[in-house]
């Protein structure tokens, strides 16, 4: 009898789409759940207070956090207010933020993607810039939102990643090349996070929970992208997919 797909909880976006609100996860990450992971996705509704946090570390094996247009409110990590018209998800951020720690802390898999590698930083103690591209000697690490998307998600530099972490493990090598889709990035480094890569200016673009009882690891760029088609990042989701294995038939014996 096939071994069962271990199942990743997927918290979603709350969205108003028209005049309703909706709760949405991008087919993209889904897909390389179930390409590269070989899991089977469970989208997580982001209800906030209202959400059951153990509920939900009892009924699934691992936690994917997802990139998204909208940015953590700047009050969680003591930032200036955004600008006029920059999205926020206060639903997601009030479901993410108290998960990450339970998530990880259960020996949990958990992978962080994008706004999910920055919920992750707030989560501990970390804080963001909200324009990287305005620090002085940073790069400009956004897309061209006017170029097709095989454009703005293909790679254009290259990351360091750190002699001793799981990513130079996985890779096989000290660098590999990255998209860039973001505004936002790390400031100052969350307690108990520990660098994993970094980008050519400087800007940490990966980190892993240094304590973390299981996988607990985070990216900034977007592996998710055509997964199948580069192998770093397919390594990625198959090293979560088989932590969400491990753990699930730990459960089960």
């Amino acid at each position: 009898m096939p071994r069962p797909r271990p199942l990743v909880g997927i918290p979603t976006d709350r969205r108003i789409l028209g005049p309703h609100p909706f709760h949405c996860v991008g087919e993209k990450y889904i897909a390389a759940i179930v390409a590269a992971a070989e899991a089977t996705p469970v989208l997580l509704p982001s209800l906030g207070d209202q959400s059951d946090l153990d509920a939900i570390l009892e009924s699934v094996d691992g936690i994917l956090l997802t990139g998204s247009p909208s940015n953590v409110e700047p009050y969680r990590y003591r930032g200036p207010p955004s600008e006029p018209d920059t999205l926020h998800d206060p639903h997601r951020d009030a479901t993410t933020l108290p998960l990450i720690p339970k998530v990880v802390q259960s020996g949990m898999p958990l992978f962080a993607i994008c706004r999910g590698f920055q919920e992750m930083n707030v989560a501990y103690g970390g804080t963001l810039w909200q324009k990287v591209q305005s620090v002085p000697g940073m790069m400009d690490h956004r897309e061209n939102k006017e170029d097709p998307l095989e454009r703005q998600y293909a790679p254009v530099h290259e990351i360091e990643l750190r002699a001793d972490g799981r990513l130079r493990s996985l890779a096989g090598r000290d660098r590999v090349e990255v998209n860039s889709l973001h505004a936002q990035g790390v400031a100052t480094l969350g307690q108990g996070l520990e660098v994993e890569a970094v980008a050519p200016d400087g800007l940490i673009e990966a980190f892993r929970v240094g304590s973390a009882p299981g996988f607990a690891l985070a990216v900034q760029w977007h592996p998710e992208w055509q997964v199948m088609n580069n192998d770093f990042s397919r390594a990625l989701f198959a090293a979560f997919g088989a932590a969400a294995r491990d753990h699930a038939r730990g459960r089960r014996t």
